[in-house]
């Protein structure tokens, strides 16, 4: 509970330090990125299985360079590019709790280790993955958690070097996470590594961090067969 409470803390501040004055449009979290959508989306009828896919930039590709993956298998996509775990969390259950699923499949990382709402704190983004296994499971909703993808950079943040030892940590602390509270866990890290251990291959990737279709290609033949034994 102390470790709740303190995650909340932190979220909050960094919601006022971050958007100041404009904290009351609630647009940090960008609620509104999905909000007809999931007016639109009925509630599951009796029988059907939703699977939610939550994350950043690289969901939001996916499901916009090949959204038949999606409508084959009956996914729903609720990525929004730029968002780091603290936001994630924020829109939880708009974007996830409140669209009923049977699975969410959160991926995460890539924009806490870049900095984009302010300094990595590892402690804290393994915090907010840790309230989001919570509250969906508390809410009866099975979870599949990733690895973050291998970045040999970031573009739109030189300056941070180290970015691939953060992101072997953190896979590292959240598959013993999962391993430890029966959580699934998909390694796209792995399989996307490329040789020399710096990054991704480049084959599947056109920069550095958002894999092309051939990437998305080696993703999909890795979650879908985890989802489906959940279902």
């Amino acid at each position: 509970m102390k470790t709740n409470l303190r995650n909340l803390f932190l979220i909050l501040s960094l919601v006022l330090s971050t958007t100041g004055a404009r904290a009351q449009s609630h647009t940090f979290a960008q609620f509104d990125r999905y909000a007809e959508a999931n007016a639109r989306l009925a509630k599951p009828a009796k029988g059907e299985k939703r699977v939610v896919f939550l994350g950043n930039s690289i969901t939001d590709n996916w499901a916009s360079m090949h959204p038949e993956f999606f409508s084959r298998h009956g996914y729903t996509g609720r990525g929004i590019s730029g968002q780091t775990s603290y936001q994630f969390l924020l829109r939880f259950r708009q974007d996830v709790i409140n669209l009923h699923p049977s699975v969410v499949v959160i991926n995460y990382g890539t924009n806490d280790i870049a900095e984009n709402t302010g300094p990595y704190d590892e402690e804290t983004t393994f915090g907010n993955v840790v309230s989001m296994v919570e509250l969906a499971r508390y809410n009866k909703i099975k979870v599949v958690l990733t690895s973050c993808l291998p970045a040999r950079s970031f573009g739109w943040r030189p300056q941070i070097k180290d970015g691939m030892a953060k992101i072997r940590h953190l896979n590292a602390r959240v598959k013993a996470y999962a391993e430890a509270n029966h959580i699934p866990y998909v390694d796209y890290f792995t399989a996307m590594l490329s040789a020399d251990g710096q990054g991704m291959k480049q084959e599947y990737t056109p920069e550095t961090v958002h894999p092309n279709l051939a990437g998305y290609a080696v993703m999909e033949a890795l979650i879908v067969p985890v989802v489906s034994k959940l279902l």
